[in-house]
């Protein structure tokens, strides 16, 4: 299965919004958190369609931050939902149009795709998710008891 990006409508300047340092102008959504988002966030409105157009309404509204003061991968919308993201440069169809309409390229700020890897859940739900580094420390040792039972029942 391939992942997902939704088609917008392309005017003579591609629209974005910023995002800390990072100007969005498309959003992915990979089929693993598309997965995550049923699991944990919305069962009604699955489709990547759906949770496109959720992500851009929190971007516009200015709901969405980076859940560490210098990290960019996490981030929170709306104070409660926690995903995990990527970024990688957008470069569109027509860039070449618009540079004849703006000016040069290189005056305008690059942008950028963000790809939706997962979505961890939402803190009022997960109390764990309030602070990542213990949860994630807390996961990687129950793995490790859980892997170290295994080897002694197989010896």
């Amino acid at each position: 299965m391939r992942d997902k990006t939704v088609e917008r409508s392309t005017n003579c300047e591609p629209s974005s919004i910023a995002l800390g340092d990072k100007n969005i102008a498309d959003i992915v959504i990979t089929n693993h958190a598309k997965i995550r988002w049923a699991d944990r966030v919305e069962s009604q409105k699955t489709g990547f369609v759906d949770i496109c157009d959720f992500l851009w309404s929190r971007l516009r509204e200015g709901q969405m931050k980076s859940y560490y003061k210098n990290g960019e991968d996490v981030y929170v919308v709306e104070d409660d939902l926690v995903l995990v993201a990527e970024f990688t440069d957008y470069h569109p169809a027509d860039q070449e149009m618009n540079a004849l309409h703006t000016g040069s390229p290189s005056s305008r700020k690059p942008l950028h795709r963000m790809i939706i890897v997962t979505f961890l859940g939402r803190m009022s739900e997960t109390i764990e998710l309030r602070d990542l580094k213990s949860y994630y420390s807390w996961l990687r040792h129950s793995r490790r008891m859980t892997l170290i039972k295994n080897s002694r029942k197989r010896r």
